[in-house]
């Protein structure tokens, strides 16, 4: 007798041989996956009805800001400094623990209902978005984002955080929750805090979630202050390495895109915010190419302004395409890998999530395929692609508990979560003030 069983399914299981069963189950018996394959015979305390729809690996989201859903749509159309300066920054100084947690809150529902399961976060009041996320019964990396500028009382502060929100959270719910340090950015940490994120993260045995060269602006800074690229920076003061999470990673050369393959690093690729904001095209090709497992994200809500992966997988092969004028350079299972197998070794959690197989954690998407825009059937992973949105998603499981079943969200109360969610950033923006 197991748990769970998900029946008569299209598996896209994303194991190492990239099978692909078109009439499958897979069993779930204490959080892990027990069994996959065309007919399993064992008795389920839940039985879950897959035909006409496809199972695969629950999303993850390697970069994004959960508690900047509350900014949606507040500053479109700016330059990344002027949006980030003169009103994201200025907006997030007013921002209280509560607003956070419920800003938490609507990005858990966004996720759980567009099949994401698992995401890194990097923000502040980060125990409050950890309780969310507890709540909503997702997978969370989460780091508190550290910003120093160079001072040192700032810098004692901003580590004393983070370390404390690591000692607190790591492995807790089960391990649904886990920790990483959070340093900013090259230009908003000190050489001295990068340091100590880096033995920190050694004594603790966590990971590190960082920008990295996100802008042409970044670039120049960071030259004129060390005389190197960001990356050949951050290399010279001995911080790259496996443990590192770098997000966007669109201002690199051959020369450092080596040096982030020689290190170990995984860079995030976050094709939707980088084209808002008028960032760049990050050289995923080049970096796959070279055995880099690139993951994929979506940034904040207030650059996306989405947390739908599909529609991140879809444009992460197209804007490669138009870069490359190569309509053959980043194909269809390519997108899905970076938002599955990549994106769990890009967490380290290549041994636990990204794939349906036997052993790992019971963390999986059901996609209803009697859509429309999802017929004929020619090729499932196109389909999921090119075609899918994150509405298609009928039913969520992870760590083998389901979180929505049919389209109905079992955790959270939606009603209730999106008139909090109004209330509190309209609250906010009044709190804004002349300033706005």
């Amino acid at each position: 007798m197991v748990d769970i069983l998900v029946r008569g399914g299209l598996l896209v299981t994303m194991n190492y041989n990239r099978q692909i069963v078109k009439q499958g189950s897979v069993a779930i018996e204490s959080g892990r996956i027990v069994a996959v394959g065309e007919e399993i015979k064992e008795k389920a305390d839940q039985v879950i009805d897959a035909r006409g729809k496809a199972v695969l690996p629950g999303l993850i989201n390697g970069h994004t800001h959960l508690a900047m859903t509350l900014l949606r749509g507040f500053a479109d159309d700016m330059p990344l400094d002027k949006w980030l300066f003169d009103k994201i920054w200025p907006m997030e100084k007013r921002m209280e623990p509560r607003d956070c947690h419920v800003g938490a809150l609507l990005g858990s529902l966004e996720m759980i209902k567009s099949g994401t399961t698992c995401f890194a976060d990097n923000y502040f009041h980060m125990d409050q978005v950890a309780r969310a996320v507890m709540k909503a019964g997702l997978r969370g990396v989460l780091s508190y984002g550290m910003i120093d500028r160079g001072d040192q009382q700032k810098m004692k502060e901003e580590i004393r955080i983070g370390r404390n929100f690591v000692r607190a959270f790591h492995g807790k719910a089960r391990g649904r929750i886990l920790a990483m340090f959070g340093p900013h950015a090259p230009y908003t940490c000190s050489t001295e805090c990068l340091q100590k994120v880096k033995e920190l993260a050694k004594e603790f045995g966590v990971g590190i979630h960082i920008h990295l060269a996100e802008s042409s602006e970044e670039v120049k800074q960071t030259t004129e202050k060390y005389g190197k690229r960001p990356v050949e920076y951050l290399n010279s003061i001995g911080f790259l390495g496996p443990e590192v999470l770098a997000a966007h990673c669109i201002w690199v050369t051959d020369k450092e895109i080596k040096l982030l393959k020689d290190n170990g690093v995984k860079p995030v690729h976050n094709p939707t915010s980088n084209m808002k904001m008028g960032s760049g095209i990050a050289p995923v090709p080049e970096m796959l190419a070279s055995g880099i497992p690139v993951a994929l994200g979506t940034d904040g809500a207030a650059s996306n302004n989405s947390l739908d992966m599909f529609k991140e997988m879809k444009l992460a092969s197209l804007l490669a395409k138009a870069r490359r004028l190569d309509p053959t350079v980043l194909p269809a299972m390519k997108a899905l890998e970076m938002a599955t197998i990549n994106g769990a070794a890009a967490l380290g959690l290549q041994a636990e999530l990204g794939s349906l197989e036997v052993g790992k954690k019971a963390d999986l998407i059901i996609v209803d395929l009697r859509k429309p825009h999802l017929s004929p059937m020619h090729d499932i992973v196109s389909h999921l692609v090119y075609s899918a949105s994150g509405s298609d998603v009928d039913t969520v499981i992870v760590d083998g508990k389901i979180l929505m079943e049919k389209g109905e969200v079992l955790t959270l109360d939606e009603e209730k979560v999106l008139e909090l969610a109004q209330r509190t950033s309209d609250d906010l923006v009044s709190r804004l003030g002349g300033d706005r």
